[in-house]
């Protein structure tokens, strides 16, 4: 019996709503599959610990974390607590000393889902999106000086290293060589940003030397939004910089229908740290308790992570439930305009688990 063990780190807000249905949902992919166990393992850290503590998780969190195969991840936020805070206090204190250097979000239409974009059916748009998850805008370089005087300066520094850069170009380059379009977008801003967008572009294209079977091309960041919303059948597999590929994978949510369906993995390729799955919505104060939370974001990180466990028939029988769940009108919670409840849509999902005789 193959045994995966799991932290779950629901987080706050709707976090702990969808990630409750994604164990759910696991359990079932477990039970149904029959030849893997998992042992899952809950740890309460969030906006809550951080009021009554002052920290978002203990000191030696990210070293107990070591010790897992994996991370199930819900959602960090608190209307009461400034949003870096929480950001640097959990999520990327995760990310960033287990070096999961590669984000990792796919999108799709799925079946029963329609896109905003007027005429765009399910095979016009089906990306991945890679994202540099370590370094570049979000690597925690600079400072105030001065506060609260008229000579405040504030600077956020973009950090670039070639082995940085290097090893997220080659990550992308493999993924769009394991589709079958083959096809890579390189997208940078380095007409404006002369000296670390320049870099990007040089090492992908030294890096495209390794890969002749591959098909790339170069975006401007500011073109590439005008690209995915009305050329969206010309693009297979993107790779961006932390801070472009974040705000790109949240308009690729949008235009597949809801930033509710989208999935996220934070991938340690080389596997010597555990990895981190999670939906990329928020904590949705706005929707908390209420029961409306779509778990489907979920439900696909949680098969991402499956077949990152080498689980590959349990993470396709998941998909294949959310996906007989999505063409179902029915079945729509209030993101996607329909009226369905967290409760009925995994309740939904498990069943179609349980029921797949494939």
């Amino acid at each position: 019996m193959r045994r995966h063990s799991i932290a779950v780190i629901p987080g706050d807000g709707i976090g702990i709503e969808v990630v409750a249905a994604g164990v759910e949902a696991l359990r079932a992919s477990a039970q149904r599959d029959g030849g893997f166990e998992l042992q899952l393992e809950d740890f309460d850290w969030g906006s809550d610990r951080y009021k009554q503590t002052g920290t978002f998780m203990p000191a030696d969190g990210v070293e107990r974390l070591r010790a897992f195969d994996a991370i199930l991840f819900g959602a960090v936020g608190a209307p009461d607590v400034p949003d870096h805070l929480t950001l640097w206090g959990l999520r990327l204190a995760i990310c960033q000393p287990l070096d999961q250097y590669a984000n990792v979000r796919p999108t799709r239409i799925l079946p029963g889902i329609r896109s905003p974009l007027a005429a765009v059916g399910a095979g016009d748009l089906d990306w991945v999106i890679v994202r540099e998850n370590s370094e570049g805008e979000y690597a925690g370089q600079g400072g105030r000086s001065h506060r609260g005087l008229p000579e405040e300066v504030a600077t956020d520094v973009a950090i670039f290293t070639r082995a940085g850069v290097k090893r997220i170009m080659r990550f992308a380059f493999e993924t769009a060589r394991s589709r079958p379009r083959k096809l890579l977008t390189v997208v940078t801003k380095s007409n404006a940003q002369r000296h670390g967008m320049v870099m990007w572009d040089d090492i992908a294209a030294e890096v495209a030397a390794d890969f002749p079977d591959v098909t790339w091309d170069k975006m401007l960041v500011d073109a590439m939004t005008v690209r995915m919303t009305l050329k969206p059948a010309s693009l297979d597999t993107i790779v961006a910089t932390n801070l472009h590929a974040d705000i790109l994978s949240d308009l690729a949510a949008a235009l597949a229908g809801s930033i509710g369906i989208a999935p996220t993995a934070n991938l340690n390729p080389e596997r010597q740290f555990p990895s981190m799955f999670e939906p990329i919505h928020g904590s949705a104060f706005d929707i908390t308790g209420l029961g409306v939370a779509n778990p489907v974001g979920t439900f696909w990180s949680a098969a991402m992570m499956l077949n990152h466990l080498g689980e590959a028939a349990a993470a396709a029988r998941l998909m294949r439930a959310v996906e007989r769940v999505t063409a179902d009108p029915a079945l729509h919670t209030p993101d996607l305009g329909g009226k369905a409840t967290t409760r009925l849509v995994t309740d939904a999902v498990v069943a179609a688990i349980l029921g797949d005789n494939n």
